[in-house]
């Protein structure tokens, strides 16, 4: 793991931070805790304040152990973090396995400011760097978006040429606050085929193993006619919107739903 571009000098060790957004299906904030060991610039502890999957590493330059926080009972993964930077900073590093390092902690803390200084560029970079997907759905055409109760489907076939791919593509919409968000993306591409919940929220991405799941639009549709809409929406970041889903109607409109999406592959597929 590379050390993160931003960084705070804090006497015996350094604070360095960068947004990790190229995992696919995660992404968040990683703060690392460096100092100078035997001469050598080295990681003592990782803490990787992730959506799905936050964990931190004892050591990730010596043992590594790897454990991951629980959500539930930690709250924010970041505000974890920082509490145990402020309170725990020593023992931490000392189970990473540098006593000397750790010694030197308890006997001169880190100063105030310095960890203030870290909390703020540390929530600001998560605040500021999050990374979200805006489907412009430039090349829906007229009557493509089918309103079934609270929520609304996009139809659309995309094309792609700056990544030579194209497919067919199901956007799950409804209202937030009086704008138009999109809930859940199924881009059934020819090439790598992906989808997302929450576009605008988390960004959770998972690309299909075509091996397993078969044709993916296919798939989309299965999952509907399944059942499967609430908890996908719910996953998605809105358990509101979830909840008041017509299932019924969803399934009355499937039918329509499906027709159309294979009329658009059949007269825009390559």
């Amino acid at each position: 793991m590379e050390k993160g571009g931003t960084t705070i000098d804090a006497g015996s060790v350094e604070f360095a931070m960068s947004y990790r957004k190229e995992i696919m299906d995660d992404q968040g904030l990683c703060v690392q805790v460096y100092s100078e060991i035997d001469g050598k610039d080295t990681e003592i502890l990782r803490f990787d304040c992730f959506d799905q999957a936050p964990h931190y590493h004892y050591g990730p330059e010596n043992h590594n152990i790897r454990l991951f926080m629980d959500k539930t009972s930690t709250g924010s993964p970041l505000g974890w973090t920082i509490k145990n930077i402020r309170n725990n900073l020593a023992p931490m590093v000392r189970r990473a396995g540098y006593d000397d390092l750790a010694d030197s902690l308890e006997s001169k803390k880190v100063a105030k400011g310095k960890l203030d200084e870290l909390e703020a560029t540390a929530r600001k970079m998560a605040r500021e760097e999050r990374r979200t997907v805006h489907h412009k759905m430039e090349s829906m055409l007229e009557g493509d978006k089918i309103e079934v109760g609270n929520i609304r489907f996009g139809l659309e076939y995309r094309r792609l040429p700056q990544i030579n791919d194209e497919g067919m593509a199901i956007h799950v919409l409804s209202d937030v606050a009086g704008e138009e968000v999109e809930l859940l993306a199924f881009d059934c591409f020819q090439v790598a085929p992906h989808f997302h919940y929450g576009p605008r929220n988390e960004d959770v991405r998972i690309y299909w193993d075509v091996t397993t799941s078969g044709e993916t639009l296919r798939w989309t549709l299965d999952q509907f006619k399944a059942g499967n809409l609430r908890n996908m929406i719910t996953r998605a970041g809105y358990p509101s919107i979830a909840n008041a889903v017509d299932e019924g109607l969803v399934q009355q409109e499937l039918p329509r739903i499906e027709k159309r999406a294979f009329e658009l592959v059949a007269a825009n597929a390559s």
